[in-house]
């Protein structure tokens, strides 16, 4: 069993700054990624960044630039900094981890999800 914990999101103005965190915990030797998706209202959940544990960082075409994800693996925990919002930014952020138990079952996990709005 592994949780994911998100950090609370929050309300913003356009052009201003946030910073997710989600810490992972758990039945875990390894994690393989950890990423970051969003859904908004009435749309599919899309991924917004993912970061492997040896690979290049990968970010949805809408957010780069503006997003960065990183990860600490000594606290099993990824953060999303996001800069520059934009008012289509809104939307439900869910962490996501790939993760090798210590019985090597590979497993897929999702955090509750946590709104950050962007309004002005």
């Amino acid at each position: 069993q592994v949780q994911l914990v998100e950090s609370r999101g929050g309300s913003v103005q356009p052009g201003g700054s946030l910073r997710l965190s989600c810490v992972a915990s758990g039945n875990i030797r390894r994690i393989n990624a950890m990423a970051w998706y969003r859904q908004a209202p009435g749309q599919q959940r899309e991924l917004v960044a993912m970061i492997p544990s040896g690979g290049t960082t990968n970010y949805a075409d809408s957010v780069k630039g503006r997003f960065t994800i990183s990860r600490d693996n000594a606290k099993n925990t990824v953060y999303l900094q996001m800069n520059s919002l934009k008012l289509e930014d809104t939307a439900v952020y869910y962490c996501n981890a790939d993760t090798t138990s210590f019985s090597y079952t590979r497993t897929n996990s999702w955090g509750q999800g946590t709104q950050v709005i962007v309004s002005s």
